[in-house]
Formats: structure tokens, sequence, C-alpha cells
């Protein structure tokens, strides 16, 4: 059979190779001049220091057969994500660990006393938490929460904590030890060559044709083929027929600096007043090399709601945009010869490792289906 598969960051590479390996044909497309979507990185010409063009990205997982997957196509070198962050005027370990805790309040707390004393800051009249806000003042107390999430959050996502879903604290740890690796996951590092050498070593297969540099809409033969594996923009494909929906996007202000600009690779800027996010400094992600540069690279980010031309990064899936979410999954349900995956085809947020894996448990399904000579479905995994 002959596939198209729209994007070639992880959902794209990683069918367009199964799919290859098992004798098909696959045009793959992607309207950037690279592969790999956000992850991509590049050398920067001016220091060669190694930049991810679109926000760090570090590779960290607890499913082994997605870390021995990346394995096959790239080396990877160990990296732990340590993140600092600025509080009014005051630098502190992120996530929220007991040495932060001990810090904030100026005291030399047991893991016992300090999860009593959290304990005692919470507040405890809040049962059930109907939002962010009341998730962290559940957790913490209002004294971490205005420190380290009120501010940045609202400048994150542009609302105020009170108007986002609860979902979003339960994701972020708080320790009582002193443990600072950021993530949880027995699996964590970045390729030594950076993602878009991975992205580009999964699609190099004699039955692989990649082009760059060209949207779907104007490759004119990608509706002639069997099946269209779609990972861009849902509501793109369908020409926005049911409206645009929401995403959070990113800009960056670069900073060029000799020596050391900050000391690691992340640090957040928590109080509202700062309008940027945080500020990262890339020759960090790779300590194995960092050693090599005389001069740094920083950006400054700043979060803002995405326009039409703008790189969509995070779903907002407010109530909005999931009833609207709801009339394009319905009208996708009435679609031929198309499905989606992915971040964008499915609109949610996801993490490289679950993106991967999703592709994966994806590429089983086609195995499935195409044995039976069933049509594949629409969605492998539901986008609600």
């Amino acid at each position: 059979m002959h596939f198209c598969i729209v994007g070639a960051g992880f959902s794209g590479a990683v069918t367009a190779r199964h799919l290859a390996d098992r004798g098909h044909d696959i045009t793959v497309l992607d309207e950037r001049p690279h592969s790999g979507g956000n992850c991509h990185t590049v050398r920067d010409p001016r220091t060669g220091i190694m930049l991810h063009q679109y926000g760090p990205h570090i590779f960290h997982t607890a499913q082994k057969h997605v870390w021995q997957y990346v394995q096959r196509f790239g080396r990877f070198a160990p990296y732990i994500n340590r993140v600092k962050a600025v509080s009014q005027g005051r630098l502190y370990t992120l996530p929220i660990t007991l040495l932060t805790i001990n810090q904030f309040f100026g005291r030399t707390m047991s893991p016992a006393e300090a999860r009593a004393f959290i304990r005692q800051q919470a507040v405890q009249t809040i049962t059930e938490p109907r939002n962010f806000e009341e998730q962290a003042l559940h957790m913490i107390g209002p004294a971490l929460y205005e420190a380290f999430f009120r501010g940045y959050t609202t400048k994150q996502w542009g609302l105020p904590p009170s108007a986002l879903p609860a979902s979003i604290l339960r994701r972020l740890p708080v320790r009582f030890n002193y443990d600072d690796n950021y993530f949880s996951h027995p699996y964590q590092g970045i390729p030594v060559d950076g993602y878009t050498a991975l992205t580009d070593s999964i699609l190099d297969h004699p039955r692989i044709s990649v082009h760059l540099g060209t949207s779907f809409e104007d490759f004119q033969t990608w509706g002639q083929t069997d099946h269209v594996l779609y990972t861009g923009p849902l509501d793109r494909y369908f020409r926005f027929c049911h409206g645009r929906l929401g995403y959070r996007t990113l800009d960056f202000e670069r900073i060029d600096a000799e020596g050391d600009h900050q000391g690691t690779a992340v640090i957040n800027y928590c109080d509202e007043a700062i309008p940027y996010t945080r500020i990262t400094e890339h020759k960090h992600f790779a300590p194995w090399e960092a050693s090599r540069f005389n001069r740094t690279v920083c950006f400054r980010e700043y979060s803002r709601l995405a326009g039409p031309d703008d790189a969509p990064y995070y779903p907002i899936r407010l109530a909005t945009e999931t009833a609207m979410l709801d009339r394009y999954i319905r009208t996708a349900m009435t679609t031929e010869k198309v499905s989606f995956l992915g971040r964008l085809g499915t609109y949610r947020y996801l993490d490289m490792d679950v993106t991967i894996s999703e592709a994966l448990r994806a590429c089983q399904i086609m195995d499935d289906h195409l044995a039976l000579k069933k049509p594949f479905p629409v969605f492998f995994t539901s986008p609600r």
C-alpha cells in the first residue's frame, strides 16, 4: 500500500518507519524545513551550541519499550532536569522539595515535620478542589501557592488559576525529601546529536520519501494514496469549519553572553510582574560538551494565545474548546481513508514518550487491521 503521513514529528516518523519496515511505500509531508516538529534541535551557527529551537525538551519515561525504541536510532546521554525558580527576589529549587520548604520558611524541618507543617498550611475546608487554585490551596496552602504557582500559571495560560482545571496541578510533584530531579521516571536523557538527527534516523528508509517545506494542502497527490495518517492540527484538516481550537504559543527573546549566564539550564520566574515565564541556557542541556563553548545562548520565554500563523504549543482545552473538539470528532468519524494521531491530531498535551508509545500502539492496531483487511480507525486513541 501507499500511505501519506502528514507531519514529520515523532508520531509521523514512528508510524512511517513501522509501515516501511512492513513493505509499504510512505510519503511524509511537513511544511517546516526540518523533521522533529517542536522537538527540533539545531547547531547555532554563531556559537556551535545545540539549540532547542522551540523550547527545551528532556526525554523521560517509565516505559522501557519506548526507551529501547529511541535508542535504536540515536545515542542518549544521561540528563537530569534540575529546575530553579525566582520568587520575590529569592532563588529556590523546583519542584517543591524539603529543601524548598525549608528555604522558603527559614526552617530546618525533617521530612515528617515538613509533612505535618504543610498539612497545617493547607486549606482544610477545600475537600473537593474544583480548579487549579483550589487544588493548590488544598495541597500546599496559600504561601507556597502565591510564591510559586499563581503568577507563573497566570502568565503561562493567560488566565487566572481559578479558571483552570485542577488536573493541571495534580501532575506537579511535592516531595518531602531532597530529591531535586524534576522527573521521577527511571529513564531520562537527551540525544547526543539532537532530536532532529533522531527523527531523521527513524525516517531513513528506502521506502520513505520525505518532503519538507511542503504542506498537505499544497501536495496535490496526497489524496490519491491508500490512506492518510494525519498528525497536524485536527481543525486545520477540516479547514476550521467549526472554528479554531485554542492553543498557547511561545515567543523567544535571545540573550548572547560570554561564559556562563545563569549557571543552570532552566530558571523559572514566578512573579506575575516579570513578563517572561523562564530563562533557558541551552549549553547546559548538553553538559558533556558545555565546557567547549566560551560563549553562551539563553532565551527568555513569553507565553501568549496562539494566532493563525503561530506554532501551536499547549492545547487550552477549556469548556469552549472541548465543545468545539466534540464537533470536530463527530466530523472526523464520518471521514474515510484518514486517521488522526499525535498531539495536534488529537488536540491533547503529550510528552514525547507518550507520543511515541501511542504511535507504537497505533502501529500494532494497523497491523491487526491490515491482517484482517479492515479499514483503520479514525482515532487510535480517544482525543476526549
